[in-house]
């Protein structure tokens, strides 16, 4: 097994365990659960979260997200990059996107081959979905289940002709992950891509709320449409919706899974300060 695949499942049970048990779980405990000595696994941990376990768990407090919110709110410019297509410089990774035209994407995928395929993630099973442009689709199986979370994903082009194909995205998938570069194809509406383009200018580590994103796309009134538009991402982690938080601090809602959410808004945190303190 290759060693990044083997780590990146040791991480997503890791995370999932620490989730579960709370601030109580010894490293002693949760070692031998990763069937792996507590030295090992504290430093195959450090080395994928940038913190130790035991401060991990800090960023899984039920106060995390109100902490972010007042700590890392990022206020996004209202005025957004003219062109929808081109290469962009995007969050914390250099990633090239375009954008499928409005009359392709009213076809519901007619016409388009989409390769897909099962890829391990520090936040469990993923399928990731791609044609010869890019990565169109990543979503998470954790709440829902494999067979599901493939159907849900499949079902925003109903269209498409959908062909399995792993090893064709592996080099995008791995890219991705590691924090390389990657194509994006972004599938949907004006509306939702303008929404999704205000996604990806919230920095790692950062957070904003569904009224800032809906300001900062020229509709400040329409919030409860740019939530929408969130939650229909496609492309999940890649284009952070994870990001976005109601203005009490709360999580809201997230398509795969709250449990989830909190995961990658940890991680990312714990990644920002181990960064920052380097």
């Amino acid at each position: 097994m290759h060693e990044d695949t083997y780590h990146y499942g040791v991480i997503a049970r890791a995370l999932t365990e620490i989730d579960a048990a709370g601030p109580g779980l010894t490293l002693d405990a949760l070692a031998a659960r990763m069937g792996m000595s507590p030295a090992h696994f504290q430093r195959v941990f450090s080395a994928w979260v940038g913190v130790s376990p035991k401060r991990y768990q800090q960023y899984l407090t039920l106060d995390h997200a109100k902490a972010l919110l007042a700590d890392r709110f990022t206020v996004l410019d209202t005025a957004l990059a003219a062109g929808l297509s081109g290469p962009s410089r995007l969050h914390d990774l250099f990633l090239t996107w375009e954008a499928m035209s409005p009359g392709d994407y009213a076809r519901g995928g007619a016409g388009l081959t989409i390769r897909w395929g099962w890829f391990d993630s520090p936040f469990g099973r993923a399928v990731v979905m791609g044609t010869e442009r890019g990565i169109c689709g990543m979503g998470f199986a954790a709440d829902m289940g494999e067979a599901a979370a493939l159907e849900d994903l499949a079902a925003r082009w109903p269209h498409a002709t959908f062909v399995e194909d792993a090893m064709m995205l592996r080099p995008w998938v791995q890219a991705a992950l590691g924090g390389q570069a990657a194509p994006l194809y972004l599938i949907g509406a004006p509306f939702q891509i303008k929404v999704w383009e205000a996604l990806l200018r919230i920095p790692s580590g950062q957070v904003t709320t569904y009224s800032e994103l809906a300001s900062a796309v020229g509709a400040p009134r329409a919030v409860r449409a740019v939530g929408t538009a969130v939650g229909r991402n496609p492309i999940s982690l890649l284009i952070p919706c994870h990001r976005a938080l109601r203005k009490s601090g709360g999580l809201g809602g997230y398509h795969w899974g709250l449990p989830v959410k909190r995961a990658i808004l940890a991680w990312e945190a714990a990644r920002h300060d181990a960064e920052a303190a380097a």
